[in-house]
């Protein structure tokens, strides 16, 4: 045997066993061990780990979660049953690990759990609260009703991204709204269902979408994936460029099959539980909003020189209003004019150009923004919990990202604020979170210095002076209000504030930097300065939409349509002005940061690594912008600025053990007591650790990667003083087996060189007694053939003698007769043999078996040759007996088609094996030739369709062929209408070629009244059928036979004139079917292949 000496790095893999995330770890694992820490380490362990395809990094218990842009082997059921139940730190880092955390919190520990993922645009938060929900559904308990619960949980995902996910430049299937799930379990862990909340949809994209950018997923998936009879319900078209809403420079995304997923959310809509109507109401709406941006409108002036809009093209408007059952006259008026109240009094105004414009993009974004909001009803009624009993809830916070673009708006303030808001919370739990396990591991708690972003909410959200308040005073403010009003109360209130920048401010730094244009102020949030355009804070945040559209769509017969605007009705008319688009974003926050504030935060940071959405590629400057804005560096900091490492004593002493001679390979005392023993032995500094009640704390990294260098060095020595004993163990155990093995080899082979040697014996003993046996058994038939033969010999010299005595007796009477009379007998005697045999070499009863035994006698040829004619005959009769009338007139008209085309005419081979049909179409049955049965009052021997060929131009005309026992009839194949009747006696001849062609003339009798229009040229797919029924029915009729010319060249006669039909071979484009073509006035060609 050859050994091989394992290198130390084979000796670990062999020995060690992956029992925590510091096992064969790239780069660091948890930043919290990370040394040196600042941003060039952090930012290259990132990229180390990502080249690696390890995309998941932790900072103590929050997840870094980088975007792969591809599909990883990670995600398997094998790797949900490894992360299930498994310690957070026991594995690699990866979100199934911090899924699992909070699982089991919330099932074992009954505490309410909440999982906050963030991140900008792209970096994978969608498919991140996917990873989330998929998991918890994974591990928790299986059943019909749980099942179908977590599949109408999971199944609402689809109808939400096609709804409120779109296309940016950023991402491909970009979360356009805030979603936060409830998902609600019992006591068992089991999901009982849900309640979705949703944050800030982005209406403004329905009307109008950036650069390269789409409008909702929903749009292009109807007109991809519907069927055309469902768009034509929809009144849509399938081309995108048919309407104004969708933008043209991005309508196809590569890797995207709108068509599919059309189908997707389709199925996903009836698992969640809506109704086939609810569906259908649902893309009534969709189609509608499509079509309300085709609407344009035209100027036009009144008497008193007001300027006023009227429609362009009523049609999309007439086509709306057949799709959301409103009047026509209603809904052109609401777009048209415009109707304040004021207490008492009404005041009807007419809109221009501009305000219709306005007003039609209003109206198309409450009707979806509407819908949307709806569509989140209808799914919490589906998914809500059935029962009452108390649950335990796991929130899923799937929220857009920190946004700083070119061009910020309304929208990216009030995001912005948001992240401000979870920034905020962020710090405070995690603060928070780390002073509760100090002090419940009786751990001295010092205060840390961090940066609070409470001042930046605060000048946002104030009451008084914050910009919000400040933006709903202006929009509330009588006269003129603009956004330059608004950016000039802002100069005047937050001039002073140290995270508030602007141009017109009374703060004299910011008066030259030409970086901030003068419609425009800046705030530094925490994770940047970010420069706002307050062009449209005014019109976003009033978001209003005129009362007389609202009335008008409460007055549509769809229902849907009808509940979506309960405002319209005017038994209900509320002169209160409706809260602003900020002032209920604020609100919605500060409900949300209520609720998270209840529950055990989980943390999901999600980071994209590059612009292009492509795989491999780190860009460390997009990255580094990111890590600043989700404050990790500060997290980090935060976690290490008391002790950066630690570790239950269990694990720590099964991990470090080893390392100690007292507590290697078993300690026997508590846990706590055995680390105490190993520290104090490794001789590491009292102040790099602290004992709490449960855990060992290490206050620096390098202590942690000290240890560890140890246990690798100490495991390469077990490694070896393992190997070493092994194989010791092993050349022992190898020996004691060969010696066992030989003494049990010597036993069996003693034992088959017995078995051997008393089978020869045996053997031989056999052979003797058988040549023994023999030679007795041969002494003994010797002795009775002798006897036989003696006993033979006697009884023929008797019988020998009784014949001699017999023969000299009667001599005298066989002299005479005696050879005639042997002569007959002999014959007799071979007659009967031949007749006996005969019987059993008789052929089958087949007519056509031509098999006969041999004649075995020359003097018996004429009797088997007569015999074989009398056996045929008589077995063609039995054979006869057995048709009936209908077979034998078949027989009939096949024998008399073979007198009469047999080795004539090239088509007959083709229809032998054909039976004969004669009526091809049935008259009676069809009510199509009623009129034709009601004409014709004879039995019909034949009806087949026909072509009759023009003498004018050679092409064929369908007509119906019609024989029956008197007359020929032509009738035309749509009317039924009878053409030409022609009396049987006023057939002449039938002529046809020779070659296989259908084509044949009926040629009539000169001066009869059927021969006005000359004779007929017909083809047809059964000539040889039809020719033999014709000229059957004419001998039977007219008691003449009809003469069948075959010629491939014959005259026929039309009206006055005789033109020669002449057949010739050639290839044809039309395959194998013959052509008529007219050559002159005299001659019709026919091209046969």
């Amino acid at each position: 045997m050859k050994w091989r000496i394992l290198t130390s790095e084979e000796k670990m893999a062999k020995m060690e066993v992956k029992t925590s995330l510091l096992d064969n770890m790239i780069g660091v694992g948890d930043m919290v061990l990370l040394e040196p820490l600042d941003e060039d380490s952090f930012i290259n362990n990132l990229k180390k780990r990502y080249d690696h395809n390890e995309v998941y990094t932790y900072i103590g218990s929050v997840v870094i979660s980088i975007n792969p842009y591809r599909s990883l082997p990670i995600y398997t059921p094998e790797k949900v049953e490894e992360y299930r139940n498994r310690n957070f730190y026991e594995l690699s880092p990866h979100i199934f690990a911090l899924s699992d955390e909070a699982y089991r919190s919330l099932r074992d520990q009954d505490k309410d759990q909440c999982i906050l993922i963030t991140g900008e645009s792209g970096a994978g938060k969608t498919e991140a609260s996917k990873l989330v929900m998929s998991y918890v559904a994974a591990v928790c308990g299986k059943g019909a009703e749980v099942n179908q619960v977590k599949e109408q949980l999971l199944q609402s995902n689809p109808v939400l991204e096609a709804f409120g996910n779109a296309k940016t430049v950023r991402n491909d299937n970009s979360s356009r709204f805030g979603k936060y799930m409830d998902i609600e379990f019992d006591f068992k862990g089991d999901p009982l269902g849900g309640v979705i909340s949703n944050y800030l949809l982005e209406k403004s994209r329905v009307v109008k979408q950036p650069r390269g950018e789409r409008n909702f997923h929903i749009f292009y998936q109807i007109l991809s994936g519907a069927s055309e009879d469902f768009l034509c319900k929809l009144k849509l078209e399938r081309d995108f460029s048919r309407y104004n809403y969708l933008g043209l420079d991005s309508a196809k995304v590569n890797g995207v099959d709108d068509a599919a997923n059309f189908r997707t959310v389709r199925n996903a809509m009836q698992i969640v539980g809506f109704m086939d109507h609810e569906t259908q109401s649902v893309f009534e709406v969709v189609a509608a909003v499509l079509k309300l941006g085709n609407i344009e409108f035209k100027p036009e002036s009144r008497v008193n020189g007001l300027d006023e809009s009227k429609i362009k093209d009523k049609n999309e408007l007439k086509e709306i209003c057949e799709l959301t059952g409103i009047d026509q006259s209603v809904l052109e008026r609401a777009f048209s004019f415009r109707t304040v109240e004021a207490k008492q009094e009404k005041v009807s105004t007419t809109l221009n150009v501009a305000q219709a414009y306005y007003a039609r993009d209003a109206l198309a974004k409450n009707l979806y923004s509407r819908l949307f909001s709806w569509l989140v009803t209808r799914i919490n009624e589906s998914i809500k919990a059935q029962t009452k009993v108390r649950k335990k809830v796991m929130g899923v916070l799937d929220i857009y990202g920190f946004e700083i673009f070119e061009d910020n708006s309304f929208e990216q303030f009030i995001i912005n604020y948001c992240n401000e808001k979870l920034q905020q919370i962020f710090i405070e739990l995690t603060l928070k979170e780390e002073q509760e396990e100090y002090i419940r591991e009786g751990i001295e708690w010092t205060h840390i210095e961090y940066f609070n972003n409470a001042i930046i909410c605060d000048l946002i959200e104030n009451n008084q002076t914050g910009i919000l308040a400040m933006l709903d005073e202006e929009c509330l403010r009588p006269g003129t209000v603009t956004d330059d009003t608004f950016l000039e109360k802002l100069n005047q209130v937050c001039a002073t504030h140290q995270h508030f920048e602007s141009r017109m401010s009374k703060c004299s730094r910011f008066l030259n930097d030409t970086s901030l244009p003068h419609s425009c102020f800046r705030i530094q949030h925490y994770a940047g300065k970010v420069m706002y355009q307050v062009e449209g804070f005014v019109d976003k945040n009033n978001d209003l939409l005129y009362r007389d559209l609202s009335q008008a769509m409460w007055k549509a017969s769809h229902s849907l349509i009808k509940a979506l605007f309960p405002e319209g009705n005017p038994t209900k008319i509320n002169l209160k002005r409706p809260p602003t688009a900020g002032s209920q974003f604020k609100a919605s926050v500060a409900t949300l940061m209520k609720n998270l504030q209840t529950k055990n935060p989980n943390y999901i940071r999600c980071i994209k690594p590059n612009d292009k959405k492509a795989a491999h590629i780190f860009n460390d400057a997009l990255v580094c912008h990111q890590i600043r804005y989700l404050g990790l560096l500060e997290n980090v900091r935060v976690r290490r600025a008391g002790y950066a490492f630690r570790q239950a004593y269990e694990p720590c002493l099964e991990r470090y053990k080893m390392l100690c001679k007292q507590t290697w390979p078993h300690w026997r005392g508590p846990a706590r007591a055995g680390v105490e023993v190993l520290f104090n032995e490794l001789e590491i500094p009292e102040e790099e650790f602290s004992f709490g009640r449960s855990k060992i704390f290490i206050r620096n990294p390098r202590t942690l990667f000290k240890l560890e260098d140890l246990r690798k060095q100490r495991l390469e020595d077990l490694a070896t003083l393992i190997e070493k004993i092994y194989r010791g163990w092993k050349c022992r155990t190898r020996f004691l087996l060969m010696k066992k093995s030989q003494i049990v080899i010597a036993s069996w082979y003693r034992r088959y060189a017995q078995q051997k040697k008393y089978q020869k014996i045996k053997n031989s003993a056999v052979i003797v007694q058988s040549y023994i046996r023999g030679w007795k058994a041969r002494k003994l038939l010797r002795e009775l053939k002798h006897q036989k033969r003696c006993n033979e010999a006697a009884t023929i010299i008797a019988a020998y003698w009784h014949g001699t005595q017999v023969r000299r007796e009667y001599r005298k009477f066989f002299r005479a007769n005696a050879g005639r009379k042997i002569y007959e007998f002999t014959l007799q005697r071979l007659m009967q043999k031949y007749f006996l045999e005969m019987k059993n070499k008789v052929p089958s009863l087949s007519p056509i078996d031509k098999n006969w035994p041999a004649r075995p006698y020359l003097f018996l040829d004429s009797t088997h040759k007569e015999l074989k004619r009398i056996f045929h005959l008589w077995r063609c009769k039995k054979y006869r007996d057995q048709f009936t009338d209908q077979q034998k007139l078949i027989y009939e008209e096949k024998l008399e088609a073979s007198e009469l085309f047999k080795d004539k005419k090239a088509l007959y081979p083709a229809s032998v094996g054909q039976p004969f049909q004669g009526a091809y179409l049935e008259i009676s049955k069809n009510p199509k030739y009623k009129k034709l049965k009601d004409a014709v009052d004879e039995k019909i021997i034949i009806a087949e369709v026909v072509n009759k060929i023009n003498r004018a131009n050679g092409k064929a005309t369908s007509r119906i062929f019609l024989l029956t026992k008197n007359n020929v009839l032509l009738a035309d194949q749509k009317s039924g209408n009878i053409k030409s009747e022609v009396p049987l006696g006023d057939v002449t001849k039938v002529s046809m070629s020779s070659q296989n062609d259908g084509f044949f003339a009926v040629h009539l009798k000169e001066g009869s009244g059927a021969a006005g229009k000359g004779d007929f040229l017909l083809s047809s797919d059964h000539l040889i059928e039809m020719a033999t029924k014709l000229y059957r029915t004419t001998l039977s009729q007219t008691k003449q036979k009809l003469n069948i010319e075959i010629s491939d060249e014959f005259l026929v006669q039309f009206r006055q004139d005789k033109v020669c039909v002449k057949f010739i071979q050639g290839s044809q484009k039309n395959g194998n079917i013959p052509t008529c073509k007219r050559k002159n006035n005299r001659l019709l060609e026919v091209a046969v292949p």
